[in-house]
């Protein structure tokens, strides 16, 4: 697979990227929602893409990417300036437990890290690219409660494990479950992901959903092309 991953409206470069794009980071991008936000945050992003489906599905948005890996920082800045929405992407290079930025946000999202307790990577950037520990998302929930605006948003994508450790984890933050989509290979597989949407306000009855990704063994399932016409060119 080359560097370069086309889109119909941008591409990106995944050069000096650690984690590379992925199924769930292009369903996140596609899926994540907020009531006309304004500003939207991406938290660890990367090679930017989830950033750029934000932009390109949110015209009146700004939005900014924060990554603390320096050259997958510097690979996001060159493919958001080659995009068509330059005008409303930022890049910051840093870690968000030293970051404190000036304004509140609609909608933050995030890819994260997740292997808890598992194996590290001997490679130190895919390391701090794809595991982390149990202080990574109490500094994580933290940031999104200071951060996130009174009506705003925060949806995560995690294994289907981690659910339980973040939903009491974010309660104690003030950040309630109010939706969540179950994420599925196929219709009669369990789910491996979860689209979990956390607020700021409590909710009696929460929504949850099912996504299967594909139909049949190489073949995508509708309703994974239907999310995805708007940037796969396959599609």
């Amino acid at each position: 697979m080359g560097s370069i991953f086309q889109f119909k409206q941008f591409a990106v470069d995944q050069q000096d990227c650690p984690m590379r794009i992925n199924t769930d980071g292009v369903i996140l991008g596609a899926y994540a929602s907020a009531d006309s936000p304004q500003h939207i945050l991406d938290i660890g992003t990367g090679t930017g893409v989830i950033a750029l489906m934000l932009a390109q599905r949110f015209e009146d948005a700004t939005v900014t990417g924060v990554e603390i890996d320096e050259l997958a920082a510097h690979t996001a800045k060159v493919n958001f300036t080659a995009s068509p929405f330059v005008d409303r992407l930022e890049l910051v290079n840093s870690d968000i437990f030293l970051w404190n930025p000036s304004i509140n946000y609609d909608l933050i999202v995030s890819n994260p890290p997740f292997y808890i307790n598992s194996l590290h990577n001997p490679d130190a950037r895919r390391k701090t690219a794809k595991h982390t520990d149990v202080a990574f998302f109490e500094g994580l929930l933290r940031f999104v409660a200071l951060h996130l605006k009174s009506t705003g948003k925060l949806q995560i994508i995690v294994p289907v494990e981690l659910k339980d450790f973040l939903v009491s984890m974010a309660a104690t933050q003030g950040l309630h479950l109010l939706e969540e989509l179950k994420i599925r290979s196929f219709d009669d597989a369990e789910p491996i992901r979860l689209i979990l949407s956390f607020a700021k306000t409590q909710i009696i009855e929460i929504s949850s959903e099912d996504f299967v990704i594909y139909r049949n063994r190489g073949e995508h399932s509708d309703a994974y092309r239907q999310l995805l016409k708007p940037f796969f060119l396959a599609f």
